[in-house]
């Protein structure tokens, strides 16, 4: 929030209301002497005068530098840009003048004198009351300093001189009955002043009170003389004198208009702030500096959006009453009714009749046609200066005719909509509250003490609340009202999903009837009615994001129609947008969906419609892993009932996996719920296989297939449980579990057997052999291999016949059988060679690299992992890339090209970093080793 700065009365600086400890007399004094004058510059010797004064010594260029980084450093959180600035020959406080009430007042005090010297009394009497009601004591109250007190004591004569030009302006609307009582206790106070007794003698004499009128005279004589020894004024003198004649001219013929000054009462319509509004200190800054930015002749508009319960209305509540002082002719506020359950939204012309009555037109006065109306709502505030709220705003159609024509005027406006299409408005789209500050709002409703105490819980609450403000009201408005719940118990009510939009309900509060409104809103649109069966079956979906392919899938529609149902939901706030052609859901919104969904949706039609999207996705990924391995059989004999995207090159494929890994885990997480569908189920975990390991995202595919596996133990399919158990033992292996590994692929042989498969057993052989090897098991890994080549050679599988071959080189080079590694390696790639599929080939030549370079054949190795590197690069399998880079460095080496080395290993460890197979942490340990020792990755894969 911007800063304010408070001199009329005991010193104080604050930010959002919320008063800053600042402290340390030289920052208070130098602060204190910027903001007098705010907006221009302060002479480095000037301030080294005031605030340093007497005690100024050879340092104090140097102190003064450091107060003003102190200061910087203290008032940063508290702002957007920077406050002190620096400037030619001195410093500069850039806040607008009206944030130091010393400014403000002077500057209330000139439009009132103005605005009498046009006649315009009952604003006059406004601004002057408005500039008045600021002092709350004497002006610099503390501050002892020379500069200060000169300072306090011409702020103290302002004040009193305004406060006497009001009396005069007071009593020329004939209102000398109400200023007798102020003027006595002003005299008494200030008993030498001519001015005000002079005002006291005319305006009892007006009351009819002549006897008492004569009275001050002789008093005020006696004082004057006893105190300074002389005669009151030739003014107060003549006043005695037509007082004893009673000289026509002191009567008031007629008062200065007819208005009554009581009617000069601005407006002040906002509801009461909310006691619990946390945080926001960016956003309130933000939108404090855009209403006083330069306005360029017309009113400043901010447009606050988001979807509903974000706290848009507490937002703009919360501003307004942080800003109100500003705006000299009130502050109007509207509910507009865009969003309210149960009413539909004003016409502009209601709208403007409510506007118009609190600007002071009776109801006769308004206009019946809404041209008409607004009109005069723009001659209204053409020449005001008044904040207006216009709350909860269903679109930009209702609150256009509502923008006041003055440049002195501000509006805030709410809406779920985004109301890009209003001129000069700027926006801010309010996101949800952080968990720290979520954390805070639920101690304020609930209390600290039971937050603290069940920290774990809190947590949980928070997280399932989804950082909506409205759904964190409303948990923590039931914790207050039931001391006997724990949070935990909370926490628990809200974990179940078919009950939570239940439990976020309390008294007038609930987010159900939040997110209602929005969809009834959209079935009243002739083209809403698309919007709303789609956001019935996004319910269906568990995915993270949606985006149009996958929408369309799931509706059975062109993807233009659902493309323009998706902005649609995205401009009522039921969708978030998550990027170019992605939408989110929060999470309560998706619970609502999935309610509707079983309301509105066929349970036939709920069953096709995430089947489609389901095998949307299947689809993809079937083709996004036969790009990255064209040779496996399993994928390639895969079946999905929708075509899926088109994808034409591995990086296509790698990009569109990238984009899609959350919402690819959570429809293979979905599909495992769909206990009529084991086919999806083992498909989704086949066909993201080759495309996870490629990025290195073992955790997530080994919890995929365990999902799948579990599928295929309720169906009874030892097929699938014998894959399933191989995926798993080669995921085990990849992560140097080699012991668990071992365990997955026994498993596997044993259910191939039972399958009655037993020559699709050499794949599984393969991995448990090369298992052993790592476990340095030689004798039984040869055997295990040898096995699975009489397997895949009786079963005619050449690709599997070059897999084990290579695996066979690895055992046989940590074996030390190094001219027997190469020609296994030689033959394995000879093999591949035959194939289009880069990724094993890279395997193979890679393999082939490590034998030559554990034999000393230093140049056949590194060319060997040079085309390693360019073949796993190209398959986009970029953590073995990294493994081959890693080797190609250990080569380098050992050829001593030390720095060509370096080179290689870092390149290989940001890579292992990229794909999350080693931390930040790690990462920074290897780059400062001059000679690094091989990761956990690249000594497992």
């Amino acid at each position: 929030m911007g800063l304010r700065i408070k001199l009329l009365g005991p010193w104080e600086l604050t930010a959002g209301g919320d008063v800053l400890p600042l402290t340390g007399s030289r920052r208070i004094g130098l602060l204190t002497r910027l903001a007098l004058s705010a907006g221009r510059v302060v002479t480095t010797d000037q301030l080294l005068t005031d605030v340093w004064g007497e005690s100024r010594a050879a340092t104090a260029p140097k102190q003064l530098h450091i107060v003003v980084s102190k200061l910087r450093e203290f008032l940063a959180p508290r702002a957007l840009d920077q406050v002190i600035v620096t400037a030619p020959g001195g410093y500069c406080l850039d806040v607008p003048p009206d944030h130091v009430d010393a400014h403000l007042f002077m500057r209330l005090v000139r439009e009132a004198r103005a605005g009498r010297a046009m006649g315009e009394i009952v604003t006059a009497d406004r601004s002057f009351r408005q500039a008045l009601a600021l002092w709350r004591g004497e002006a610099l109250a503390g501050m002892s300093a020379e500069w200060a007190r000169i300072e306090a004591t011409r702020l103290a004569e302002e004040r009193l001189t305004a406060l006497e030009d009001h009396v005069d302006l007071r009593m020329a609307a004939g209102d000398h009955h109400a200023v007798i009582p102020d003027l006595t206790v002003h005299i008494e106070a200030h008993p030498l002043r001519e001015r005000p007794h002079a005002q006291l003698m005319l305006a009892l004499y007006r009351a009819g009170r002549s006897s008492e009128a004569l009275a001050v005279y002789q008093d005020t004589r006696r004082v004057m003389i006893q105190e300074l020894g002389i005669e009151p004024g030739a003014e107060l003198r003549r006043l005695h004198q037509a007082i004893l004649a009673r000289d026509p001219v002191l009567d008031l013929t007629a008062p200065a208009q007819d208005a009554t000054l009581a009617d000069a009462v601005a407006p002040a319509e906002l509801p009461a702030d909310t006691p619990a509004f946390t945080a926001r200190d960016v956003e309130l800054a933000w939108l404090d500096k855009a209403l006083t930015g330069p306005g360029a002749g017309k009113p400043a508009i901010v447009a606050i959006g988001g979807p509903g319960g974000i706290g848009k209305s507490a937002l703009a509540v919360h501003l307004a009453h942080a800003v109100a002082d500003r705006y000299t002719d009130g502050v109007l506020h509207i509910d507009l009714h865009g969003t309210t359950d149960g009413l539909r939204p004003l016409s502009p012309l209601e709208a403007l009749g409510r506007l118009l009555r609190s600007l002071g037109l009776d109801g006769s006065a308004v206009p019946a046609a809404a041209d008409e109306a607004a009109a005069r709502y723009r001659s209204l505030t053409s020449a005001r200066n008044v904040l207006i709220i216009l709350d909860n705003a269903l679109d930009t159609r209702q609150v256009r005719p509502l923008i006041p024509a003055g440049p002195g005027c501000a509006v805030v406006i709410t809406s779920r909509q985004v109301l890009t299409s209003l001129d000069g408005a700027s926006h801010l789209n309010l996101p949800g509250l952080n968990p720290s500050d979520s954390t805070t709002l639920l101690a304020r409703i609930a209390g600290p003490g039971r937050v603290h105490a069940e920290p774990e819980a809190a947590g949980q609450i928070i997280r399932l609340c989804g950082g909506l403000p409205l759904a964190l009201r409303i948990a923590a408005a039931r914790l207050a009202a039931r001391p006997d719940w724990t949070l935990s118990y909370l926490a628990d009510r809200l974990a179940d999903a078919t009950r939570r939009l239940d439990t976020l309900e309390y008294a007038d509060l609930a987010v159900r009837a939040g997110i209602a409104v929005s969809l009834h809103h959209l079935k009243e649109e002739p083209a809403g009615q698309d919007a709303v069966h789609l956001f019935a079956l996004l319910g269906l979906l568990d995915t993270p994001t949606h985006t149009p392919a996958a929408t369309a899938a799931l509706a059975d529609r062109p993807e233009r129609t659902v493309e323009a149902a998706l902005d649609r939901l995205l401009d009522a706030r039921l969708l978030e947008s998550a990027g170019p052609g992605r939408y989110r859901m929060h999470d309560l919104v998706r619970l609502y969906a999935h309610e509707q969904a079983d309301d509105i949706v066929q349970e036939n039609d709920r069953v096709a419609a995430t089947r489609r999207a389901l095998h949307h996705y299947l689809a993809t990924a079937r083709t996004a892993s036969l790009l990255l391995n064209p040779t496996s059989v399993i994928v390639r004999n895969l079946h999905a009932d929708q075509p899926g995207l088109r994808l034409d090159t591995p990086r296509k494929a790698i990009d569109w996996i990238d984009l899609e890994r959350d919402n690819l885990i959570a429809v293979a997480r979905q599909a495992t719920t769909r206990t009529d569908d084991p086919g999806t189920v083992e498909g989704l975990a086949a066909s993201l296989n080759g495309p996870f390991n490629h990025r290195g995202w073992l955790a997530d595919l080994a919890e995929i297939h365990d999902q799948a596996l579990q599928v295929t133990v309720r169906t009874g399919d030892w097929a699938g449980q014998a894959r399933g158990h191989n995926q798993l033992g080669c995921i085990h292996k990849n992560q140097g579990r080699f012991e668990p590994a071992v365990e997955q692929f026994k498993r596997a042989l044993v259910c191939w057997d039972r399958a009655g498969l037993p020559l699709r057993k050499a794949g599984t052989l393969h991995n448990l052999g090369t298992t052993y090897g790592k476990l340095g098991r030689f004798d039984d890994a040869l055997a295990t291999m040898d096995e699975a080549i009489a397997t895949a050679r009786a079963s005619g599988q050449r690709d599997y016949q070059a897999s084990i071959l290579n695996g066979r080189a690895g055992v046989l080079i940590r074996m030390g059988r190094l001219d027997d590694a190469i020609d296994a390696g030689r033959s394995s790639l000879d093999i591949w060679v035959e194939f289009d599929d880069p990724c094993n080939e890279g395997a193979a030549t890679d393999t082939l690299a490590d034998a030559c370079r554990r034999a000393g054949r230093l140049v056949e190795a590194e060319a060997g992992y040079r085309r390693a590197v360019y073949l796993h690069h190209k398959a986009g399998h970029r953590a073995v890339e990294a493994v081959s880079l890693w080797g190609l460095g250990d080569t380098l080496h050992d050829l001593g090209r030390h720095d060509e080395a370096q080179k290689c290993w870092h390149q290989s460890a940001r890579i292992l970093c990229d794909v999350h197979l080693i931390t930040e942490e790690e990462l920074g340990v290897l780059l400062a080793q001059d000679l690094p020792q091989p990761p956990e990755p690249v000594k497992h894969f």
